[in-house]
């Protein structure tokens, strides 16, 4: 404190946010702060209160900041950096493993996908949970907050791909120290370059790298109190470890298993999908009428089918056991048109009599159901379609591919092989219009009729472009259709807020139809620790897995050896092959939880940090990432992942449609965060209710950025104000300070149900109408120094609107974290011992308890009323609200009177009136004052700050 104060050196300088020079900040400290403001309850015992206040407060005063110290604008983007480093210097936001777990709070945090830009939908969702654990820091909670990237999987290999223009390819030469440079857009035009796998991985290593730093930068910006210490992303060693401890303990407790079966497959990804990663778009289509005939009769029946390609796999034709047309035909055998291959009739409840004519091929596979069927029934497996979605070569009269007329089938069926599924449609439309291709001579050409168009919903994988298939291949599962009644009862004991969103975790996990497919044949992604052994002729023994130990995870098998051989035994008979799918990036991402918190290796952390206490996330992704780690936690510790679930909603675009990468309709938050600031862009983000899809409304931001411009000016006049250390006795101080204890109330209330933006609401309300509307207005004459009243009543007045000040912004601060810490540093921090004022601890309303309670409990409404009406009449009259009244007379009715005489003083200052006659008017509401006559003042005249009255 012995520096020279700066203005005395001929410098005018500004305060940045905990620079201020000491001698101009107030010295008292919050321990004190109330029992000084606090007026004695025991009106009695004024004398020993008196006596207390000269012996502790004599002559001491509230040292204000004059105004000349303080920036005259918010400069928002060099503050925000400034307090980003700073908060990162003073590891603000690290957390604490010395303390117990009954004192932390724990966040599941929601790993960003890494393949390219964030855009504002993502800061919505995750600006959501940073008020979350900024508040519960506030309340003293030990706040574990990691950040992780989910870097592996798809999106990243396709934006890879796109990136240098290569495709992965086992077979293509590997490179030592590949370097490539960004795909111009002529290299784009030529075929895209091959590279090995392990030339793949370490490109797509390379560029997550470099996104997770930019996405780091932007989080950052954005303000998220997260510990970067907390740090992973699901492709590195550690959650690679996770990832492979949780493939063996699965495997050794009996929950998965690996068949050769069919899986939906996405034909352009070339990989398996599991049932939660599917979604239904409407497509169009045709219904084609197509006959065939039975074998052994002139019997003959009509199909409308939609998908004619796959006439060449049809293995049976079923109807509705009580459909009169077909019930003669059950237990015989149809013969295909073009490939006259005779299949078996059978019924089954399962076909729909209404739906195209009520009887239908069974193919390998058109959909789920034909699965069903070809299990039921045992029929045989002719699969065309291959993994690259081109029909597959194939030989009529081969073992399995029986026709009657094998060389015509193979005829017709050159006219469709090698094509894609679409070409091989229009193709076999054209077949089925020739005469020969009957299914029995004679019967003519086996289209009759033009094709019907019809909308129908078709199954694709939620990230590609072309419709699903099912292929039967040898995928890993984790058993789940035995467990639903333990999925269901798990889900129970998890809060969902909102609560309606439980529902859709309940109606997913009761529609459950398959295992969960956890193999992706795949590159950049978490390798099986899984070996298969060869047998003499150097096939694998898919169903004597060699599984690696636990003390060697990870692996990767396709670099690393199984115990008891050696490197040359790869590929060789009696040697052994690696698994070389990898797992599901869900497989990985619904062990976050145990990421974060050292499951298993780490047990004591672990203990400490699991379960966690919330999860935020999008309702899109229940049915993934919700499911899938409720599942995990379930079969590896029998337990919750978590106890709250907070589901944010989607942010729409101007259509109204769902923000999103794939769509190409995202806003990017940069440029938002220039020209608002990062508290407007998170008051946005607040204002939406969870599981509430919000529209893009730029309008939100520039509220927003309104608000931060008000409170940065109402608390520069408020930290300027000064007087000596007086108890809060006046009547209108104590209304307000009531009033904002409730308000307190309410907004703690808010934050501990998740409803920030219901709480962000009352506090933003509070602070434009009660602080700066009308308690501001209602003291400023009060808060001069030579105002009516003298010093107790100026004291009283600074004492409410520092603490007013004081509270709101540790109310704004979960949502506004940027403009309430350089407030809070200008003075508070000083003041109040905690340097930043989200270490401070939350308001409680407990803290006003030593304030005695107004003498009427609507003063405070009633000098809101007075002013309002005053000032309406002001502007009936044409004069702005510092004209003032010579005569005024207002009417309200009794018990409103009676509060108004106790706030009459402040109430006429602000109005400029030196006089009022108060009317007494019964049928008027309480807290309602209106203006009976007022007769301005002349423009000269500013009037008396206060008066007296006359009632009537």
């Amino acid at each position: 404190m012995g520096r020279e104060p700066a203005a005395s050196r001929g410098e005018k300088p500004r305060i940045r946010g905990g620079d201020a020079p000491a001698e101009a900040l107030a010295w008292w400290n919050q321990a004190s702060f109330f029992a000084i403001f606090a007026a004695p309850k025991n009106r009695t015992a004024g004398t020993a209160w008196r006596g207390r206040l000269s012996g502790e407060c004599a002559m001491k005063t509230f040292r204000s900041i004059h105004l000349d110290l303080l920036p005259k604008h918010f400069e928002m983007g060099p503050v925000e950096k400034r307090l980003v480093e700073w908060w990162e210097a003073e590891g603000l936001y690290r957390y604490d493993p010395s303390r117990p777990r009954e004192e932390t709070f724990v966040v599941d945090t929601p790993p960003p996908t890494v393949s390219g830009s964030l855009h504002v939908g993502h800061i919505f969702s995750y600006t959501h949970t940073d008020i979350t654990a900024r508040f519960q820091r506030m309340l003293g909670k030990n706040i574990f907050y990691p950040m992780g990237w989910d870097d592996n999987g798809l999106p990243t290999e396709r934006r890879v791909q796109n990136y240098f223009h290569v495709r992965a390819d086992v077979n293509a030469p590997h490179v030592p120290d590949l370097q490539l440079e960004q795909a111009s857009a002529d290299t784009a035009k030529q075929p895209a370059r091959l590279v090995s796998r392990p030339n793949f991985i370490k490109l797509c290593n390379q560029v997550t790298r470099e996104d997770e730093k930019a996405f780091k930068s932007l989080w950052s910006s954005i303000g998220l109190s997260v510990d970067w210490e907390a740090e992973y992303a699901t492709i590195d060693d550690h959650s690679r470890q996770v990832a492979q401890l949780s493939f063996l303990d699965l495997y050794e407790k009996g929950h998965v298993y690996s068949v050769d079966a069919p899986t939906m497959w996405d034909v352009d990804f070339q990989t398996a999908v599991a049932q939660a990663e599917v979604e239904d778009r409407p497509q169009a289509g045709a219904f084609h009428p197509i006959e065939f005939a039975v074998e052994g009769s002139d019997a003959r029946f009509t199909i409308a089918t939609t998908r004619p390609e796959l006439l060449a796999a049809c293995v049976g034709v079923t109807a509705h056991p009580e459909d009169e047309r077909y019930k003669a035909l059950f237990g015989k055998r149809a013969i295909t048109p073009l490939f006259r291959v005779p299949v078996p009739i059978f019924p089954s409840e399962l076909a729909d009599p209404t739906k195209g004519t009520g009887i239908l091929m069974v193919c390998t596979f058109g959909d789920a159901t034909d699965v069903h069927w070809w299990r039921q029934m045992k029929l045989p497996l002719r699969q065309i379609i291959g993994r690259n979605g081109r029909l597959l070569p194939l030989t009529f009269g081969a073992p399995g591919w029986e026709s009657l007329d094998g060389a015509a089938a193979q005829t017709f069926y050159a006219g469709i092989q090698g094509k894609t599924v679409k070409q091989a449609r229009t193709a076999m439309v054209e077949l089925l219009r020739r005469e020969d291709g009957a299914a029995r001579p004679g019967l003519g050409a086996p289209l009759l009729g033009e094709p019907k168009p019809i909308e129908r919903d078709v199954k694709f994988f939620e990230k590609g472009d072309l419709p699903l298939e099912f292929i039967s291949t040898r995928q890993w599962f984790v058993r789940l259709m035995d467990k639903k009644e333990q999925l269901l009862a798990y889900g129970a004991r998890v809060k969902w807020h909102p609560e309606h969103m439980g529902t859709r975790y309940r109606n997913w996990t009761e529609n459950l139809q398959l295992d969960w497919c956890i193999s992706r044949q795949r590159y950049f992604g978490v390798q099986f620790p899984v070996w298969y052994a060869l047998d003499q002729e150097g096939r694998p023994l898919y169903d004597k897995p060699l599984l690696a130990s636990r003390e060697r995870l990870p692996v990767d098998p396709t670099v690393d050896v199984p115990q008891g051989y050696q490197a040359a035994q790869r590929g060789q008979p009696h040697g052994f092959v690696a698994e070389t799918d990898v797992f599901d990036t869900w497989f990985t991402s619904s062990l976050t939880p145990q990421i974060a918190t050292g499951w298993p290796m780490d047990a004591e952390r672990h203990r400490k940090l699991f379960p966690a206490d919330i999860r935020p996330q999008s309702h899109e992704i229940i049915r993934t990432w919700a499911f899938y780690t409720v599942a995990k936690a379930m079969l590896h510790e029998d337990t919750i992942p978590w106890r709250d679930v907070l589901i944010s909603g989607w942010v729409l675009d101007p259509d109204r449609k769902k923000m999103s990468k794939s769509r190409g309709n995202v806003v990017t938050p940069t440029h938002l965060i220039e020209a608002y600031g990062a508290d407007a862009v998170r008051y946005w983000s607040a204002s939406a209710r969870l599981g509430v899809d919000t529209a893009f409304d730029e309008k939100v931001f520039k509220v927003g950025k309104r608000l931060v411009t008000k409170l940065f000016n109402a608390s520069k006049y408020v930290v300027s104000q000064t007087a000596q250390v007086h108890p809060v006795t006046h009547e209108l101080d104590r209304a307000f300070l009531w009033k904002l204890a409730a308000l307190v109330e309410q907004v703690t209330a808010s934050h501990q149900q998740f409803e920030f933006a219901a709480g962000l609401a009352a506090t933003e309300s509070f602070f434009w109408s009660a602080f700066t509307d009308t308690y501001l207005e209602l003291v400023k004459t009060r808060a001069r120094e030579g105002a009516a009243g003298g010093e107790p009543a100026r004291g009283s007045a600074v004492a409410s609107l520092r603490l007013g000040l004081e509270v709101l912004l540790r109310l704004f601060a979960p949502v506004l974290p940027f403009i309430t810490e350089e407030v809070w540093r200008w003075a508070f921090a000083e003041e109040s011992g905690h340097k930043s004022i989200h270490r401070a601890p939350w308001p409680q309303a407990g803290l006003f308890a030593g304030i005695d309670k107004p003498a009427h409990p609507g003063s405070f409404a009633t000098a809101e009323a007075a002013l309002q009406a005053a000032n309406k009449r002001k502007s009936e009259l044409g004069a702005g609200v510092g004209r003032g009244f010579s005569m005024l007379k207002l009417a309200a009715n009794p018990a409103t009177l009676q509060s108004l005489r106790l706030v009459q003083e402040d109430v006429l200052s602000a109005i400029r009136c030196p006089q009022v006659e108060l009317v007494a008017k019964a049928e008027l509401a309480d807290s309602a004052v209106e203006v009976l006559d007022a007769v301005l003042a002349p423009p000269t005249e500013k009037g008396a700050e206060g008066g007296g009255s006359s009632e009537s």
